[in-house]
């Protein structure tokens, strides 16, 4: 219970990591906005198992991409808990496409997963700021991914994404200093429902990582709470979570 009394607004936290995520947070005492934008019956899952914790949550759909929808959400968790302590950037999106198949990369792929993941993230932070800096302190995370350092990932535009996200991070760290901290997790391959079909991988994956396992959504859960409560002289970061088998 080292977050009693705090408030955490979680993006795209109905499934996977997001969802692990609030449940983490709320695990250590914190209330929970738990946010998504279409897998509403999830969401209702992921809210339903943080109440019977005895933790506080409340349920809002918005999406990042749309700015008057997020500032929605920043003001209704604000009605429901008075504060807001932590923001954990997590909703983002994907286009599977073959990174070789540039002519397959139309504009629309492009804004979309530019829109959630980066515009969504800078939206998000800029909404929680002023209620940060009027508190005193704060935290925002920025779920960005190993294929921001490699380039590899499910296509170009989301390499691309993510790799923006990381310089995000490092922006936002300096520019909201000293009251705000800005980091940044980095995750590998996680078995979510985005990668199912890849189960025939996994033994390679497994086979070149170092500690010999899969990340689990709660392994990428548990470098953001380290935030929240350890690592408070911490900002401007991104820890990679991927047991090692990107090292240099």
């Amino acid at each position: 219970m080292r977050l009693e009394g705090k408030v955490a607004l979680i993006t795209g936290s109905a499934t996977g990591i997001g969802k692990a995520t609030a449940i983490a947070f709320a695990r250590e005492g914190a209330a929970v906005t738990v946010n998504y934008t279409k897998s509403q019956a999830e969401a209702q899952a992921t809210l339903q198992q943080i109440t019977e914790m005895g933790a506080r949550a409340i349920l809002v759909k918005a999406d990042v991409s749309r700015d008057n929808e997020v500032r929605e959400m920043v003001a209704r968790t604000l009605d429901a808990f008075g504060r807001i302590d932590f923001l954990i950037n997590n909703a983002a999106i994907t286009r599977f496409v073959a990174m070789d198949d540039l002519d397959a990369l139309d504009d629309e792929a492009w804004d979309a997963i530019y829109a959630v993941n980066v515009k969504g993230s800078f939206y998000c932070a800029r909404a929680v700021a002023p209620i940060m800096k009027k508190l005193g302190e704060g935290l925002i995370v920025n779920t960005s991914s190993v294929a921001g350092f490699t380039g590899m990932g499910s296509s170009i535009p989301y390499a691309a994404s993510k790799a923006a996200v990381i310089s995000l991070t490092k922006s936002l760290a300096r520019v909201l200093g000293p009251e705000i901290r800005v980091n940044a997790v980095a995750p590998g391959f996680v078995p979510t429902r985005w990668n199912a079909g890849r189960e025939s991988e996994h033994a390679g994956i497994i086979a070149q990582t170092p500690l010999g396992r899969l990340a689990t959504p709660e392994d990428i859960a548990g470098v953001s709470v380290a935030f929240a409560t350890d690592a408070r002289f911490v900002t401007g970061a991104v820890v990679v979570v991927d047991g090692g088998r990107l090292m240099p």
